[in-house]
C-alpha cells in the first residue's frame, strides 16, 4: 500500500465515521418521537476500502399498510361506540330508568289497581300521572336522539375540515419529498413528515397509497375514490344545523363520490366519517323509528270508538298534534316528539280522569259505562290486556311486524343494548389490533436505542483505528524526511 493510498484510506475511514456518527446521533436524538423512522448510512466498496453513498429510511411497507387500516377500523368503531353509548345514556344507562318501556309498565301497573278499585279518583289520577310520564319521556328521548344526530353531523363537519387541512399539507410534503428524491438529496425529513400526515389521514377516511417514481405517493380511499393525486381532492359537505325525524342529514363527497357509512356493531366503517354517518344515518333513524311506533301504537291501543256502523276511532288516554289515530303498521315520522295526554283527563286542565275508566274522553257518545257505575272496570281491563296484545308495527322498525306494544318497547332497548355491546366488545378488540401493529411497527422502523448505543461504539472504534493508521502515517512521513536530510 503507498502512502497516497493509505492516505486517502484514513481519511475516508474519518469521512464515513463523522456521517455515520450524524446517523446514529438523529436516531438516538429521535428515540421517543414515535413519527421518526430510524436512519442507516449505507457503505460501498471502493478503491480506498467503505464509503457512505447514502442515508436510508427504516420501511415496512406490509406493517404500515397495517397500522393504517387498523387506525382507521379503530377510529369508526370508536366513534360508533361513542354514539351509541350516548344514545343508551338517553334511557338512563344500564338500569334504563328512564327508558320509555320503564314509564310504560309503571301505567300498566296503575290501570291495574285503577281497575281493581275503579270507584277511587286517587287511582284515576295517578293514571295519568304515569301516563305523562310516558309522554314525556318519548318527548324527551326523541329530541335527544336528534341532539345525538345534530353533534354528530358538527363531527362530520369538523373532520371533513381538518381532512382538506391535512391533503394540502401532505402534497407540501410529498412535493417535497419527491423533489429531493429527483435532485439526489436526502428526502427522508419529507417522508416522516408525509408519513405522520398520512397516519393523521387514515384516521378520519381508510386510505390505500400507491407509489410512483420519483417518491411520489397517489392516495385512494378505501372505498377506491381518489383522495389524492399530484393534488388534494376536495372534500366536500355541507352542515345541518338541527336535526328532527324527517331531516336527512347531507352526504360527504370526496372528488365528488359519496363517502359510504359503515354497518353493523362490529362496524365496517374505516376512519371517523364513516363511523360518524352510521351513527347519524342508521343507528340513531333506527331509534327514532322505535320512539314513533312506540308513540303510535299507544294512540292506537288507548283510542276510543263510538257505536256506530261503522264506529267512529279517536284519539283516548293518548294524543298527538294531529289529533287523529294514525295508520296501522305505519310509522309516522316524528310523532313521538308530538304525542301528549289527553287535556279532557288531566285535573289541572280541569279534565276528570276518570273518563279513563268510562271510555268517554270524547264525548258521551263514546261512553262504555253507560250505568254511570263506579265498579265498572271492562275498558280499564282493555287498556291493560291491550299494552300486551299483538298489533301491527312498520317492518321498518326491524323488531317484528306483529307483537305486543310492550314487548315492542322493550326489544327497542334489548336492540340498543346488544348494538352497543357487540360494538364495545369490537372497539375492544380493534384497539389491541392498533396496538399490536403501532408495536410491531415501531420495532421494525423505530429507533433501538441499544442497538444505536452498540453501533455508535463500533463507530468509535472505526475511528481509533483510523487515528492510529494516521499516526502511522505521520511517523513514517517523518522519517523519510528526516533521511531525505
Amino acid at each position: 500500500m503507498s502512502l497516497s493510498t493509505a492516505f486517502n484510506t484514513a481519511q475516508a475511514i474519518f469521512s464515513n465515521t463523522a456521517t455515520q456518527s450524524s446517523v446514529v446521533s438523529k436516531n438516538i436524538a429521535n428515540k421517543d418521537n414515535a413519527n421518526y423512522a430510524r436512519r442507516a448510512a449505507v457503505l460501498s466498496t471502493t478503491q480506498y476500502g467503505a464509503e457512505v453513498i447514502t442515508t436510508e429510511r427504516a420501511q415496512d411497507q406490509a406493517l404500515l399498510r397495517q397500522t393504517l387500516t387498523s387506525m382507521s377500523q379503530f377510529n369508526g368503531q370508536q366513534q360508533l361506540t361513542t354514539g351509541l353509548k350516548a344514545l343508551s345514556d338517553i334511557f338512563g344507562g344500564n338500569d334504563h330508568a328512564l327508558a320509555p318501556s320503564t314509564f310504560m309498565l309503571n301505567l300498566q301497573n296503575s290501570l291495574s289497581d285503577y281497575a281493581a278499585k275503579p270507584a277511587d279518583r286517587t287511582l284515576a289520577a295517578a293514571v295519568v300521572n304515569n301516563a305523562q310520564d310516558v309522554a314525556n319521556s318519548l318527548n324527551n328521548a326523541t329530541a335527544q336522539v336528534q341532539q345525538v344526530r345534530t353533534d354528530a353531523d358538527k363531527s362530520i363537519e369538523e373532520d371533513v375540515n381538518k381532512l382538506n387541512d391535512l391533503l394540502k399539507q401532505f402534497q407540501v410534503a410529498n412535493d417535497a419529498a419527491s423533489s429531493a428524491t429527483s435532485a439526489g438529496l436526502d428526502p427522508n425529513d419529507a417522508m416522516d413528515v408525509r408519513e405522520t400526515l398520512l397516519k393523521k389521514i387514515s384516521e378520519i377516511v381508510g386510505v390505500t397509497t400507491l407509489r410512483r417514481e420519483p417518491n411520489d405517493l397517489v392516495l385512494y380511499t378505501n372505498e377506491g375514490t381518489t383522495l389524492f393525486e399530484s393534488s388534494a381532492r376536495t372534500v366536500t359537505f355541507s352542515r345541518t344545523f338541527a336535526f328532527d325525524a324527517t331531516t336527512t342529514g347531507s352526504s360527504i363527497k370526496i372528488d365528488g363520490v359519496p363517502v359510504s357509512p359503515g354497518s353493523g356493531g362490529n362496524s365496517s366503517a374505516q376512519g371517523s366519517l364513516a363511523g360518524l354517518l352510521q351513527l347519524r344515518d342508521q343507528a340513531a333513524p333506527l331509534l327514532q323509528t322505535h320512539l314513533d311506533e312506540i308513540s303510535r301504537g299507544l294512540i292506537s291501543v288507548f283510542s276510543e270508538s263510538d257505536s256506530g256502523a261503522p264506529p267512529t276511532v279517536k284519539p283516548g288516554l293518548f294524543t298527538w298534534t294531529a289529533g287523529n289515530v294514525p295508520l296501522a303498521g305505519t310509522v309516522v315520522p316524528g310523532i313521538s316528539s308530538r304525542i301528549s295526554v289527553n287535556a279532557a283527563v288531566i285535573p289541572s286542565l280541569g279534565g276528570d280522569p276518570t273518563k279513563i275508566r268510562d271510555g268517554s274522553i270524547n264525548g258521551p257518545a263514546f261512553n262504555k259505562n253507560t250505568a254511570n257505575s263506579g265498579s265498572y272496570s271492562v275498558q280499564l281491563n282493555k287498556l291493560v290486556t291491550g299494552m300486551d296484545s299483538p298489533i301491527p308495527f312498520d317492518p321498518a322498525s326491524q323488531l317484528g311486524s306483529s307483537t305486543g306494544l310492550m314487548s315492542f318497547a322493550t326489544k327497542s332497548i334489548g336492540w340498543l343494548e346488544d348494538l352497543r355491546s357487540s360494538a364495545t366488545t369490537a372497539t375492544d378488540t380493534k384497539d389491541a389490533m392498533l396496538n399490536r401493529s403501532t408495536e410491531a411497527y415501531s420495532n421494525s422502523t423505530g429507533v433501538n436505542l441499544d442497538e444505536e448505543l452498540s453501533l455508535l461504539l463500533d463507530i468509535e472504534h472505526s475511528y481509533s483505528a483510523s487515528s492510529k493508521l494516521l499516526n502511522t502515517l505521520d511517523e513514517m512521513i517523518k522519517s523519510l524526511l528526516s533521511v531525505a536530510g
